[in-house]
């Protein structure tokens, strides 16, 4: 039970570690068009997520699929930069529900490339046969879930008592947090190591 802690407890820090921000960007650019009513919705979108990131480290674990690190971390933030530009030309479009599958598709493809950037790590701290890692890669994928339906909560609260109390529309709110996404994104791309060559 122990190690199921430690696993679970590795998936929930490396989503909520503030100096890994690009995680908790890119759940705010999803999140932010929606609602509390909108849960079924978001629940997919952030199950998609974990999905996407759990098969991408499989698949590494397995050395099916090796990527250079340099490259997955310029796709993290142009991929969080997709979804708030979406979100910021769709603000207050109706046809959210058709949207719906574009999103979903940034979304797995998001957890695909966030999950090849962190397979490194886990294959460091995962001893033994690649078997043996299945179980604890199960358990971490776990913790990734709890800890990011934790910041969509978060996100919703915040959407809610802005757009309750503060009389801001949802338009308007889409607006502001999709263009704060996007300028805290633009010089982690700007800077990426990928330029150097």
């Amino acid at each position: 039970m122990s190690e199921f802690w430690l696993y679970f407890n590795i998936g929930l820090q490396h989503v909520l570690d503030i100096d890994g921000y690009d995680h908790v960007l890119f759940l705010i650019a999803l999140t932010v068009p929606y609602a509390f009513k909108d849960w079924k919705r978001v629940l997919i979108l952030v199950s998609l997520f974990t999905l996407g990131h759990t098969l991408a480290l499989m698949l590494s674990v397995f050395e099916v699929v090796i990527i250079k690190a340099s490259l997955v971390e310029f796709l993290i933030p142009i991929t969080i930069l997709i979804t708030a530009l979406f979100h910021l030309f769709t603000a207050g479009k109706s046809g959210k529900k058709e949207s719906i599958t574009f999103v979903a598709f940034v979304t797995l493809f998001f957890g695909i490339i966030h999950g090849l950037g962190f397979s490194n790590y886990f294959k460091s701290i995962l001893p033994g046969e690649k078997v043996d890692k299945l179980v604890p890669l199960l358990e971490f994928a776990l913790g990734i879930e709890v800890a990011q339906i934790i910041v969509v909560l978060i996100v919703l609260l915040l959407s809610y008592i802005v757009q309750t109390f503060f009389r801001f529309s949802k338009r308007d709110w889409t607006l502001v947090m999709s263009s704060f996404v996007i300028g805290v994104v633009l010089p982690m791309i700007i800077g990426s190591d990928i330029w150097k060559g």
